[in-house]
């Protein structure tokens, strides 16, 4: 599907199936680098369980026209722009990596867009390290090297994938290439320059889920469940033995997680 927001054409997946009217709606957002594509698994689900779906690309990214944009917050004001190109008043966001500060950003400035949302590796703050963000500054492919080596556990590191004859670190750098010079190194300072995630968190009053990765050395455990508290109600998971890329290492538990929740917020409506 084509959407134009703020006169630019973007891009997004709708899992499959046609819009329908009555049908709750999810927006999926990516992470720093990547685009839709690493929610085919999930979003696909929901479409063809009772969902009109929106799988995004962020602008600059995958398919969708226009720049890379500079910050979380701008980045949350779009996507609370992308429901209403549907001519939707309110969507359940879930976000992965940078996408979940996103959703966070979003939920904390404009509530009434944000029916409920599903935080997936994430934190109260994603600085990274000098080293990444010279190397993505440089369009130097050993950013995309520190990315998969830093984002993946141990098992996806030798193998382990789900799916016979994928190597997910392999298929990780394939998508991380795709990107356009200079969006890699947009995301990463976004999220470096992001500082309101308690902040944020504490505005929240939507339903909320955090799915995090026991091994995630990127947004470590320990700072998902310092958010996990910081949001009222929330319900959180952690998935044993998962690193950060967690819809490749584990994408049927965190289908699984994702579905108690938004079976819980439908029973809400």
């Amino acid at each position: 599907m084509q959407l134009t927001i703020d006169g630019t054409t973007v891009f997004a997946a709708t899992g499959g199936r046609t819009h329908e009217a009555g049908r709750p709606l999810a927006v999926f957002i990516h992470g720093a680098g990547l685009d839709h594509t690493v929610w085919a698994l999930q979003s696909r689900w929901l479409a063809f369980h009772g969902w009109n779906v929106l799988a995004v690309d962020l602008p600059g990214h995958g398919r969708s026209d226009g720049v890379p944009l500079t910050s979380i917050d701008e980045l949350a004001a779009w996507t609370v722009a992308s429901i209403a190109a549907l001519g939707a008043t309110s969507a359940t966001l879930i976000g992965h990596s940078m996408g979940s500060l996103i959703a966070l950003s979003a939920a904390a400035r404009h509530p009434a867009s944000v029916k409920s949302m599903i935080l997936i590796g994430t934190a109260t703050g994603m600085p990274v390290h000098a080293d990444l963000l010279n190397a993505a500054a440089a369009n130097d492919h050993a950013a995309i090297d520190m990315v998969n080596l830093w984002g993946y556990g141990f098992s996806a590191g030798i193998g382990g994938s789900r799916a016979p004859g994928v190597w997910m670190v392999g298929a990780g750098e394939r998508i991380l290439e795709r990107a356009l010079p200079g969006v890699l190194h947009a995301d990463l300072a976004a999220c470096n320059a992001y500082r309101d995630g308690l902040a944020d968190a504490a505005k929240v009053s939507a339903p909320s889920m955090l799915i995090c990765g026991e091994k995630d050395m990127m947004t470590p455990a320990k700072n998902g469940r310092a958010l996990a508290k910081a949001i009222a109600g929330s319900t959180y998971v952690e998935l044993p033995g998962a690193g950060h890329m967690m819809l490749a290492e584990r994408p049927y538990d965190v289908l699984d997680a994702m579905a108690r929740h938004l079976a819980l917020d439908i029973k809400r409506r």
